[in-house]
């Protein structure tokens, strides 16, 4: 008999430390989709977000949604067509992009009242709503966008863009990222500020800037803030070396240390869904 009971306390023990496998629905930009495509960063990312999650919480298995460059707005309009599967967690990690195209931030309201895909808000509006229309009882994690410095696409230094320090259309990029977070605190759902997290302010997402000198002709290393207003051309060397990357690798993208940083945060919301 004693030996019975001590097998069903072990079974009961056992039973208590496993959990059910559970779906991740990542929903995203590049940030997201880089995860997988590891490649496009010329390796510089060897172990993106998604997988530093699942690594530490093994009943979760993602599935990557990311898409190269999308807005909120992209994915609002294409949202049906996007093959997103029914989960039981999902991540919307969305909005820089969107400033950086311009595209109005809106109003709660816009939210609230459904106005369309015209603002960010409105756009959040129906990505949520079409989350929900596929599991009702899904737990859902809003993020806000990252702060960036000046952008030097790896593969393509013609394609760069300025860093959150300086307004897009009239708007801040920590707007957007208020925005969001109005957002979860209206819907009453978590949300990850990486926006506001002190790991990622602007003089940790590189080491430096490598740029060439006007006067010398020489290249110079200038550490944030000081290769601020200092002009980059194409021809010249990628201002972002192996060496200096830091939270970035390009000073918009995650390494995979900014990555750690993003899975770290996460983990603290998802280890509590069941």
């Amino acid at each position: 008999m004693k030996k019975i009971i001590l097998a069903i306390a072990a079974i009961c023990m056992l039973a208590s430390f496993t959990h059910k496998e559970l779906t991740w629905v990542a929903i995203g930009d590049s940030i997201t989709y880089l995860n997988d495509h590891k490649n496009e960063t010329q390796d510089r990312l060897t172990k993106g977000y998604l997988t530093q999650v699942t690594e530490k919480l093994d009943y979760i298995h993602y599935v990557n949604k990311g898409y190269n460059g999308w807005t909120s707005g992209g994915i609002a309009d294409s949202f049906d067509k996007l093959n997103i599967p029914k989960g039981d967690i999902y991540t919307v990690f969305l909005g820089t992009n969107d400033w950086w195209q311009g595209r109005p931030i809106g109003t709660i309201d816009d939210y609230k009242n459904k106005t369309g895909n015209k603002t960010i808000n409105g756009s959040f509006r129906i990505i949520l709503d079409k989350i929900k229309a596929l599991n009702p009882n899904a737990k859902i994690v809003l993020m806000t966008p990252l702060q960036r410095v000046d952008f030097v696409y790896i593969l393509d230094k013609r394609n760069t863009a300025d860093g959150s320090y300086k307004e897009k259309n009239g708007q801040t990029l920590e707007a957007v990222a208020n925005a969001i977070v109005a957002i979860a605190q209206l819907e009453n759902i978590p949300v990850n500020d990486l926006y506001h997290n002190p790991d990622f302010m602007l003089p940790n997402l590189v080491k430096f800037k490598r740029v060439k000198d006007a006067t010398s002709g020489q290249y110079v290393d200038l550490p944030y803030p000081k290769f601020l207003n200092v002009p980059f051309n194409p021809a010249d060397d990628y201002p972002y070396p192996v060496e200096a990357m830091n939270l970035t690798y390009d000073g918009l993208h995650p390494s995979d240390k900014g990555c750690a940083v993003i899975a770290k945060s996460l983990v603290k919301i998802m280890k509590k869904f069941d």
